[in-house]
């Protein structure tokens, strides 16, 4: 009984400090996303009945509205847009959509571009049209450059006053966990995307990529979202990231989590892709 007790113990303490070193929480299931959208990229929400989505490179250029049965209810055409790699979707006060087309594996593009459409929530036709805001990092001089400063890839953008913060998605090898921070302006023109710093988030290469991310509507949360894990960041400077408090909570799923955005200020939509048969699923998860 003695020996029991101990065990029993022991058990106690392991779980104390496996809760406290890892803020955990769990996805609730909403719907399967249609077929259509099997590689979905990038989610934004207007409303608290449908999302718009995106895939990532090799489909079509269209942005895809679907409600939480997982039914299409619009497609829109972007007709000066092609999607080279579409990563993730973010939409500022004014509704205006933001289509990230920054993917860049093997970091070797010099076409990055963002593209602006007008709140697609009021588009009647099958069309909308696209404003281009391309850009380049101009720390990188070699195209693509060695394994070790393979740093230029992204999936993971807000907007916040007037500017698109760009996080980027880890591909050196050896992996370092950090995500670099850059912003370009809001408005259609060519720029030099501004460097603002570096964050680390950890060093496991298959959760601690940025996939995406998104800023409450009250401005004041970003969360930041891997294959599996998710940051929140409050109280922060996007000026300064790197000096704000990061809390790490894994969200107890390995699928390929792609998709994040605020349907209020404490409640999250988030995607994944289709990979073996798993996925493809939209989820909510409320912030503690």
């Amino acid at each position: 009984m003695k020996l029991k007790a101990k065990n029993l113990s022991l058990q106690i303490v392991v779980l104390f400090l496996f809760y406290s070193c890892a803020n955990h929480g769990q996805l609730i299931y909403v719907t399967k996303l249609p077929k259509s959208l099997e590689e979905n990229s990038g989610i934004a929400a207007y409303n608290d009945n449908s999302a718009w989505f995106i895939e990532d490179s090799g489909n079509d250029d269209i942005i895809t509205k679907v409600d939480y049965r997982g039914e299409v209810l619009k497609e829109l055409k972007v007709k000066n847009g092609k999607n080279k790699d579409w990563e993730d979707l973010t939409e500022d006060k004014k509704g205006n959509l933001y289509i990230g087309d920054f993917g860049n594996n093997e970091s070797n593009r010099k076409n990055l571009v963002i593209y602006k459409l007008p709140n697609p929530e009021y588009e009647s036709g099958e069309h909308i049209t696209a404003e281009h805001i391309t850009f380049k990092y101009p720390e990188q001089k070699k195209f693509p450059p060695k394994k070790s400063k393979r740093l230029y890839d992204a999936e993971a953008f807000v907007h916040y006053n007037n500017y698109l913060y760009i996080f980027t998605k880890n591909r050196a090898n050896p992996f370092t966990g950090e995500s670099h921070i850059y912003r370009v302006p809001d408005t259609k023109g060519d720029y030099d995307a501004e460097f603002l710093g570096k964050i680390t988030l950890c060093d496991d290469w298959n959760t601690c990529k940025v996939t995406s991310a998104d800023i409450s509507p009250d401005g004041k949360t970003l969360v930041l979202l891997g294959a599996g894990k998710l940051w929140t960041i409050t109280d922060f400077d996007l000026e300064n990231l790197p000096e704000s408090s990061l809390i790490e909570t894994d969200l107890l799923v390995r699928t390929q989590l792609e998709s994040v955005s605020f349907l209020d200020n404490s409640t999250l939509l988030l995607s994944d892709e289709e990979t073996k048969k798993e996925g493809r699923n939209l989820y909510k998860y409320v912030l503690k």
